[in-house]
Formats: structure tokens, sequence, C-alpha cells
């Protein structure tokens, strides 16, 4: 850490979908998601480094229930790349439901990552779509620019989260969540389920208060 306060050069706060549709009041609201907005502020102001993701779905993507006549939300369905949660139509391309909150504020952060606008693909980790093959050159562009240690925060910690942790972890990076800044959606046991795959991969959940 520097004179400022802030945390150094190599390392990098990612912050997963902190948007409308995730918030209370949303198409997909997580339970409470809107809590970890100025905990994220508040963190983000420490890191020099910071990365805004953003779910931005077209119209009548591939995930939405709608899209599938009988289908309900949350149900699961067989997709080419595996199984697929079905969703309510969120995160829509250009509709207020896919900006980000209003009170998030992160002027310094240097790029924002766009992930689940393949029709036919979801999209959970900021690295790679569902089929896990696609990226969203989110690897590269940490590479590039030569952060080593990934610290991640924001919604929803048992689904985008999860997936950009373990796919951070698996690209090599040291990878950090902070716990107290995420929430999740819990479906079928999905928290619990991911408390035990980051610790099997050896993945650190930090509060925000130790994180910086």
């Amino acid at each position: 850490m520097n004179d400022s306060g802030r945390i150094n050069g190599d390392d990098v706060l990612i912050v997963v979908d902190i948007q409308n549709d995730f918030c209370p009041g949303g198409a997909l609201a997580v339970p409470r998601g809107d809590e970890v907005v100025p905990i994220i502020n508040r963190l983000a102001a420490r890191f020099r480094n910071v990365v805004l993701t953003q779910d931005w779905h077209p119209p009548g993507h591939f995930s939405f229930a709608s899209t599938h006549p009988g289908k309900k939300p949350f149900e699961t369905i067989a997709a080419s790349y595996g199984p697929q949660v079905l969703w309510p139509d969120h995160c829509v391309q250009a509709t207020p439901g896919a900006e980000f909150h209003r009170s998030l504020h992160i002027p310094h952060a240097a790029l924002t990552i766009r992930k689940g606008m393949a029709p036919l693909i979801d999209s959970y980790s900021t690295f790679y779509e569902n089929d896990r093959r696609t990226p969203t050159g989110l690897g590269g562009y940490l590479r590039e620019r030569g952060f080593t240690r990934i610290f991640l925060a924001g919604l929803a910690f048992d689904f985008c989260v999860r997936y950009s942790a373990e796919d951070a972890q698996r690209e090599g990076f040291a990878v950090f969540v902070i716990e107290d800044a995420c929430r999740g959606i819990d479906v079928d046991g999905s928290v619990a389920a991911t408390r035990a795959s980051l610790a099997a991969l050896g993945v650190a959940c930090l509060s925000a208060l130790t994180a910086a």
C-alpha cells in the first residue's frame, strides 16, 4: 500500500455487475444487492486499478425463460454447453435495467467489460462465456497491464462472482473474493456450493477491511 492509502500497482479490483436489474426493484434482484454499493465505493477508492463488468444481453436472449415457451424462471434446461438456468429477462442492452446502479461511483475505473452479448450463450464469468471457450478479453487485458492479484466484489456471489473467481484462478492469477462486498441469489444451495468450490480451489474470501 502506498502513502495515499491505495493498494499498489499489480492489484486490480473487478466490480461485477452492479446494475439496476440485480438490485432491489430490478428484474432479477439479488436480495439486498444494493447494500454492496457503498462498500464497493469505499473499497474502490483504495485501488489504483479498477475494472467494471456489465451484463449486456440482446432481446430474446437464450438464457431468458421467456424465450422458451412453457418454461419458467429458475428452471434448468440442457444447452449445447451444459446446464443452463433460465432467468427473467434482465440487463437487456440499452435499457434502464442494464445501467449501473445510480449510486455506484468509481470515476477512475479504466475499463468496462460487457458480457452475455452472444444471443445463444449465457455468460456468468467475466473471463469466458458459458461455453468455457469464448473469451471476453479480460484475461488478455489484465496480463497486458501486468496485474497479478485480482480482488472480486459484486453480484451475484454464487454466479458471476463465483465463475469469475474460478476462471481467474485457472488463468494463473492470485484471486481474492471480498465476500461482504457481494450478495448471493442462492438457487438450490448455490451459495454453499460456491463457498465449497472456492475453498477447494484455494480462493480466499476476505472482508472489505482485510482487503483494503
